[in-house]
């Protein structure tokens, strides 16, 4: 890139508006060219064409997935500026074997950790039911349930899940866990009891998902493993939509299999309009909120900006 051009940077999936805002981008000042795209395009042949012109793309986490497909048909890209420590969905061969530099940001687990607990929470005491019947001239309209005492399920033990097993205990939670690699060593270096998997879905009144997608987890919440759970258990998850089978999940919610799911991630996002997640009753859906914080923002955009500045300082 000649160094009298200014270089053409797309910012993707800036939902909220608010991008520009998050960070300073004055080093950027007669250097860059800066478009912001608001919107979501999920057509591979749509999203080529809006970003043909542009050297770099910084892309919001995994919002819109840069395949080989894209990245071959993309001549002009030499960077990718993603958010968060990794992006699973960027072919990181194909950007490395057409030169393309993929830079990450700083992260925080915080707000999926408190997104999890404010999934549970409103759960447990019927806040979006309560709110929408008071809102609609109402009063009460359900029983709460207490947490002290209830079994807190962990599916997966890491930083994420080990923080929400503490706050589980500071509910005066009984918090128990597994994964396919949780040993007792690692549970109990946690104040957390190791139980077989049959267990964990059998016992728990609320059972968090922390366990990253791969291979191994695809579908590792299926319908056998919901007919474990007791009617009154509730489903949590803020990790990602295919680590649960959707098929397998709805018939258990609308069968009364399980009382209720709260969901912040979905197989396809944005979800689709007719999707029955959008509906049922005993489903609290939230559209991938988990990292959406001022902080988290801040952060992202923070770091994108010095990812490209000093990106650009390595073209001259």
């Amino acid at each position: 890139m000649a160094t009298s051009s200014l270089a053409k940077i797309a910012i993707l999936d800036d939902y909220q508006s608010v991008a520009l805002d998050m960070a300073d981008w004055s080093p950027l000042e007669g250097r860059a060219e800066i478009t912001v795209f608001h919107d979501h395009l999920m057509e591979v042949d749509r999203l080529v064409d809006r970003l043909k012109p542009f050297d770099v793309v910084s892309v919001m986490r995994e919002r819109t997935p840069l395949s080989r497909t894209i990245i071959e048909r993309l001549p002009r890209l030499k960077l990718i500026a993603s958010t968060g420590a990794g992006n699973a969905s960027i072919d990181l061969d194909a950007a490395a074997e057409r030169g393309i530099k993929v830079m990450n940001t700083g992260y925080s687990s915080t707000p999926a950790i408190e997104l999890a607990w404010a999934l549970i929470l409103a759960m447990a005491r019927n806040i979006s039911s309560e709110n929408q019947s008071l809102r609609e001239g109402g009063w009460q309209t359900a029983l709460g349930t207490e947490l002290a005492g209830k079994t807190l399920g962990i599916l997966g033990l890491g930083h994420i899940g080990s923080a929400v097993g503490v706050i589980g205990r500071a509910f005066r939670m009984n918090v128990i866990a597994w994964s396919q690699n949780l040993t007792n060593e690692r549970a109990e270096s946690k104040g957390i009891l190791r139980v077989e998997k049959d267990v964990l879905f059998s016992t728990s009144d609320f059972l968090s998902i922390h366990v990253r997608l791969s291979e191994r987890t695809h579908g590792l919440v299926g319908a056998a493993e919901l007919a474990q759970m007791k009617p009154t258990s509730r489903i949590v998850n803020t990790s990602r939509g295919p680590i649960v089978d959707t098929a397998a999940l709805i018939d258990a919610l609308q069968s009364g299999q399980i009382a209720g799911a709260g969901i912040d991630v979905y197989d396809t996002e944005p979800l689709e309009l007719t999707h029955p997640l959008r509906t049922l009753r005993n489903v609290l859906a939230t559209p991938h909120i988990g990292y959406v914080t001022r902080e988290m923002y801040q952060t992202f955009y923070g770091d994108t900006v010095r990812n490209i500045v000093e990106w650009l300082d390595n073209q001259l």
